[in-house]
This record gives structure tokens, sequence and C-alpha cells, in this order.
């Protein structure tokens, strides 16, 4: 599909659901709490009172760009009071504050919280097929039928990279193999001053964006991530045609040992990677789409930064996986009046702020347009994980856990294949057979039929 201001709505088709929804604002404080698809922002609740705190990773523009949020929505409720508070170690003390329940009132729900548990920390937001017909990626944080978060907008699969780095190395054509990319570092490497591959091994935190790659964009399978890995037998092996999650972490691997990366990836650092990306100082760096923004905001050449689809093909085709970014969720241990007001306001940011523009992000809302930043994804099928099957919506976290892999929910194993390339500890070839051993174990010990 071409992605040139088209509307993107993924995820699977859902119908409406059967029961009547009560009429809109009818609330009072001290009654149910409404569902997301229940509010009207700007209608309902005008003398609701309350004092809501917001939870952001997002300290380089807490006190800016998410301040002037605030501002703008406390003009239509100002009876409501909203304050950000930006957390550096987002995820660990996340981890720590949520089970203690007094943390705030709106926050982006870390990865550490699983399906299963979403109900213990926060406010169910409305039902999956009624919500899944308005947002993108509700299924991120669904259980049960259930949704507990919205995205705040998502991301696509790629390769940030700078554009005039590229074509003063001579390159002309964008490489749609692992062969071809590498081939193409070197050639960066041979013929500018730039690092070709900037992995941001120090923050450890990027590293753990390759696996995003081992799903729809390896594959073409939107059921891969949530269904086909957990009954595949040995997911991780190397393919023929190079594809799958081997030619991913195959891509990662020959960068580093190749010497195509930066000099002391221990001493790499994420905030002046953006302004070296701006520059031209750094050729490509592998993170989601949302980081394109941050990298054209950094410097003087915003024009320069550029996204490419990461590099395999499956059958002749390019994917991409399309998912969302951290989703907004509203703390169940609130009082209700907090509550409703972090609903309004979440519902105010999604759809009625700037806060996609701003940040270069597919919109939450299905009707929104695809942002700039995917002009070199001509061609590319964007797809979203599929939910798991009935009866196997933990499936995958299991395996995952039980395999102690770590895919999507912990940096280190991408880590350690840096490692491995950088010090030759081990080829990439043992690491997969390790991690197809412990995989195949783990469905063993869960009792998972596996597909030969």
């Amino acid at each position: 599909m071409s992605v040139s201001k088209k509307v993107l709505s993924v995820g699977l088709a859902a119908v409406l659901a059967a029961s009547m929804i009560p009429a809109v604002g009818v609330f009072a404080a001290d009654e149910e709490i409404p569902t997301l698809d229940q509010i009207k922002v700007g209608e309902d609740y005008q003398d609701l009172k309350a004092s809501i705190k917001v939870l952001t990773n997002r300290t380089d523009i807490v006190d800016t760009v998410y301040k002037g949020y605030a501002d703008e929505f406390m003009k239509m409720y100002p009876n409501i009071k909203v304050e950000y508070e930006g957390i550096t170690d987002y995820e660990q003390s996340l981890e720590l504050r949520l089970t203690t329940g007094d943390w705030g009132d709106l926050c982006f729900i870390p990865t550490s919280v699983d399906k299963s548990e979403l109900s213990s920390y926060f406010t169910p937001l409305g039902d999956y097929d009624t919500l899944d017909q308005t947002y993108n990626f509700v299924q991120d944080k669904s259980y049960d039928g259930t949704v507990y978060g919205i995205a705040n907008g998502g991301t696509a699969s790629g390769i940030v990279y700078n554009k005039r780095v590229w074509k003063e190395a001579g390159i002309d054509e964008l490489p749609s193999t692992p062969d071809e990319f590498l081939e193409d570092l070197q050639t960066i490497k041979d013929n500018t001053d730039a690092v070709p591959l900037y992995t941001n091994f120090a923050a450890g935190w990027p590293m753990g964006a390759w696996d995003a790659y081992i799903g729809v964009t390896a594959t073409g399978d939107a059921d891969y991530m949530n269904n086909t890995i957990c009954h595949t037998k040995n997911p991780f092996a190397k393919q023929d045609d190079m594809t799958g999650p081997y030619a991913v972490y195959y891509t990662m691997y020959e960068s580093v040992a190749r010497g195509l990366v930066e000099d002391d990836p221990a001493s790499s650092d994420w905030e002046s990677s953006k302004t070296k990306m701006n520059s031209g100082e750094i050729a490509t760096m592998v993170l989601g789409s949302w980081a394109v923004q941050q990298c054209k905001d950094a410097g003087d050449t915003p024009d320069d930064v550029g996204y490419m689809p990461f590099p395999i093909t499956v059958d002749g085709k390019r994917y991409a996986g399309a998912g969302g970014n951290y989703s907004f969720g509203v703390n169940n241990q609130a009082d209700t009046d907090n509550q409703i007001a972090a609903m309004l306001y979440m519902k105010w940011l999604i759809e009625d702020s700037s806060i996609y523009d701003d940040e270069g992000s597919i919109p939450a809302l299905k009707s929104g347009d695809l942002p700039d930043a995917l002009a070199d994804f001509e061609g590319v099928e964007l797809l979203a994980d599929n939910p798991a099957k009935e009866g196997e919506e933990s499936l995958f976290n299991e395996l995952n856990s039980e395999s102690e892999v770590g895919i999507n929910n912990d940096d280190y194993p991408d880590c350690e294949i840096l490692e491995a390339a950088l010090y030759g500890s081990n080829t990439l070839d043992e690491m997969m057979d390790q991690w197809n051993e412990k995989w195949s174990d783990a469905q063993d010990s869960l009792g998972v039929e596996v597909n030969e």
C-alpha cells in the first residue's frame, strides 16, 4: 500500500458492541466511570474539579511542549489542573511506583506490565470491539476483550538515516536485503567520515528496538509475533531467503563484527546521537519512526534526516511493522473525579491536540494521515500485529519469560549479540542455536503444540 497521506487502519475488522451505550455525560462523580467512547470532550463534565498528575519519559519536552498541551486543555477545562512529572529512569521507576497505587493519574504504561496484569493497575477504557473501530493499536493494551491503554500514536519499523551522507557516499538506491545494507554501510565507511551505523549500546534501551523488526518486517506475517512464533520449531534458525528473526539479528551482528559501528559502543551517547544524525556525523540508526522528528529537531539540517524501510524482502515484497508507542493508562486507584479527568485529558490529547504532528508519529485515530517521515515507504505494506488467538492471549509472554530469551521486554539479549560480535566470544549461529534450545524447552514445559 502507498503511504502518501493515506489513512492507516490497522488490526482486525471488528463489529460494534451489541449492547446499547449509555447516554454521554450523565455520570456523576460517585457513579460508574464512563468508557472512552462515551465521553465528549469540551461538552461533558464542565463542572468537574480535579488536579491530575501525568507521568512521562519525555524529560526533554516535559516543561515546554507537554506543558503547552496542559495549558491549552485547561483553557477548555479551567477546573481541572494538569501537572506533568518527567522521569529519566522511566521503566525502572514505574515498575516500583505502580505497585503503590500512589503515582499519579495518567501515565505511559511500562512494558514490564503483562497484559494479564493490566486490570490490576489501570482503569478499563472500553470494549475492544468498540474502541478498535476508532483507534489504532488498541490490541497492544487489551486483555480479555477490554482495553486498558490507548497508544500515544504509533511508529513504523525502519531505519533513521542521513540522506546527504548516503548521497555523498555514492549510493543511489536504498537496500532491500541485509547484505545490500551491509555493503552500503561499508561504502559509507570507505567514502565518508560518518559512522555507518550507530548502535547507542551504552543507553541500552535503543538496542531493544531490533526486536521490533523480527515479526511483520522480517516475515510479512501479521500473526507472527502473537501466534506463529509461539508454535514454530526453532524460530531463530537461518532461513535460505534471509527472512525471519535470524536475518534481523544477522544484520546487527555483522555490522558490529565488520567494524561498521561506532569505535567504542560502550561510550555511545543517546542525546548527542540525535545531533550527530542531523549533522551527518552518523549515517544510520536502527530505531522506530518516532525517532525521526527528534533527530530533525536536534540540529540545523532537518531535511537531511530521512527514514528507510528495514532491508528485508519477503517473496519480492517489503513490509514494515506498525505498532503503538507507549500507551496512556489511567490509575484505577485514583478517586473517581481524577479518573474521569484523566480520561478527558487523554482523549483530548489523542484526538484534538497537535501531538502527532509535533512528534511525527502515526496518529492514534484511524482517520488520521500518516506522517511525512514515511515518504520512503512507497510500496511498503504496513501491518500491525494481530491479536493472539482466543485462549492464548498470554502464551507469547509465558514462552518469552519461561525461555528467558526476553524479546521486546529486555534489551539485554540484543546487547548480548552486540558484545559477542564485538569481542568474538560467540558466532551468531551459536547464539541462535542457544535461543532455539531455550525456546523449545519452554514450549515443552508449557505443553505448546509445535508445527514442524
